[in-house]
């Protein structure tokens, strides 16, 4: 079994008050819109927004019913600018534990968001990882950005 990880880093500006941007990710039902990448639904199970909290929550393949849970812990949280969080998956199949930085800068027309996902499983190959979140960042977008006249 491979002990190696990878990283993956992604940069947007989002058409939306940095505030907003962060209430996307930790509150339950904005997750599940926004999160899972294209084919998957999301279920959480429990998300306790503090530093020290804990979230759970699972992915299901629409197509399939198959799935996968996991959850981490909130390590730093500073609302408007900064998300800290681990992830572990309940499945020892992929071990380790990744660590996910979220951060949120105001700019003229918004927002700018840096991710960077640390200790991603060498089994998960680093394309699909980006590919995912690719898929997740257009739906928060869609999610946070105003409507015309909104």
């Amino acid at each position: 079994m491979s002990t190696s990880t990878h990283t993956v880093s992604l940069h947007r500006v989002l058409r939306s008050p940095p505030e907003r941007v962060y209430r996307a990710f930790l509150d339950p039902a904005a997750l599940c819109k926004w999160l899972p990448p294209n084919g998957y639904t999301c279920t959480v199970h429990e998300l306790d927004a503090r530093v020290g909290g804990v979230f759970k929550m699972s992915f299901t393949q629409f197509s399939s019913g198959q799935g996968h849970s996991f959850g981490g812990t909130y390590l730093d949280l500073q609302p408007g600018e900064l998300l800290r969080y681990t992830d572990v998956f309940d499945d020892p199949g992929p071990p380790g534990q990744m660590i996910t930085t979220v951060r949120l800068s105001a700019v003229s027309c918004g927002t700018e968001l840096h991710v960077t996902q640390e200790g991603i499983p060498g089994v998960i190959p680093p394309e699909a990882c980006m590919l995912g979140w690719q898929d997740s960042l257009r739906l928060l977008a869609l999610l946070v950005e105003e409507l015309p006249g909104g």
